[in-house]
């Protein structure tokens, strides 16, 4: 679910960034107005591991991967503008260090995921689980059905978006110019593993970990009321189990494949990865030649650790891990300077005010 560079037209792009802008500025700024020192760690755990959960790839039918998301989590814990910040975060620091997502497609994800895939998953949430008890069982249920129903509308989001590029954008041939496959591919394509696997294993996940924090730590759920009181809200269960995700990140290379609409320019030239792509496209095989603008804007940007794989380490097993750990480190970095900025602007405006 994470588009990469060149499979999206610069216009697309723009306009993706355009239609985010609007929900990062309100974001920060309700996160600038009730930022402070006892939520910036529950923020910073959130982001951090969504960005690991993404680490861990699962198989989907037609030799793909996929991933849990998290989305459901940071909606639940954060509230959706809150889930807002720390997924955009995740998508950042992922697609300028790891390459895992472009840049140019930052926007376009950010949307899918970060601002749809919240909003979405905060709403089903809210409406099944009503006014029920924190450690009701009804809210189990309602957490598991946000995960679900919100990975599936990102992913077809995504789908969309992948599907609509060949009929907007193609050559005077009519071979398209960045994503290679139609609406009537791209959409079964990417919606088949996300109904079933994936959007399996988030609803698992999401109530999962709603499940252990009942029991570890139920003032997390309420954070929202133990905000507005002032009191300290504690993200140690949700830490442990971030800090178990890193330790057993390499788990996430058990499942082989590439995840579909992620292939690389050089995958087009390689008989076998052709077969491949159309194995997971309904036996559609993809243009014989790269697509102009895909190959133009794949290489715009190179990623420090491409592919969460050190380039000093032969071990994949120990790179992958050491990305997770780095990547946390990042996040955790980035909040640091994001609360120093905000703090800032705090101040200048009780200055003016």
């Amino acid at each position: 679910m994470h588009i990469p560079d060149g499979y999206l037209s610069p216009s697309t792009c723009a306009a993706a960034y355009a239609a985010a802008l609007p929900f990062w500025y309100v974001a920060t700024r309700r996160l600038g107005k009730g930022m402070n020192t006892r939520l910036v760690p529950l923020l910073s755990v959130v982001s951090a591991f969504c960005f690991v959960i993404m680490m861990f790839n699962l198989p989907l039918p037609g030799g793909t991967t996929g991933h849990a998301t998290g989305m459901a989590i940071a909606a639940i814990l954060l509230g959706p503008w809150g889930a807002v910040v720390a997924i955009s975060m995740a998508l950042f620091i992922q697609a300028l260090f790891f390459g895992d997502g472009g840049l140019t497609a930052f926007g376009a994800n950010s949307l899918n995921m970060a601002i749809l895939g919240s909003f979405v998953a905060y709403g089903v949430y809210s409406l099944l689980a009503g006014a029920s008890a924190v450690t009701s069982p009804r809210r189990l249920v309602a957490a598991a059905m946000a995960g679900y129903v919100a990975i599936n509308v990102s992913a077809l989001a995504a789908a969309v978006e992948f599907g609509a590029q060949p009929m907007l954008f193609h050559d005077a041939a009519g071979a398209p110019l960045y994503a290679p496959y139609q609406l009537s591919i791209a959409v079964p394509a990417m919606m088949i593993g996300h109904l079933t696997i994936a959007g399996l294993a988030e609803m698992l996940l999401t109530a999962g970990i709603i499940a252990f924090l009942q029991r570890s730590n139920p003032q997390l759920l309420e954070r929202q009321a133990l905000a507005a009181r002032g009191h300290s809200t504690s993200a140690r269960g949700l830490a442990l189990i971030l800090g178990v995700l890193m330790v057993a990140s390499p788990l996430g290379l058990l499942a082989a494949g590439t995840a579909w609409g992620e292939w690389s320019a050089d995958a087009f030239a390689d008989p076998a990865a052709r077969a491949v792509m159309a194995g997971a496209s309904l036996d559609a095989a993809p243009s014989k030649a790269v697509p102009q603008g895909l190959a133009r804007l794949s290489s715009i940007w190179t990623a420090p650790i491409p592919d969460y794989a050190p380039s000093f380490l032969k071990s994949a097993a120990l790179g992958y891990m050491l990305s997770a750990f780095t990547g946390v480190g990042l996040i955790i970095l980035a909040y640091l300077a994001l609360t120093s900025v905000l703090g800032l602007a705090r101040q200048r405006g009780n200055q003016h005010a």
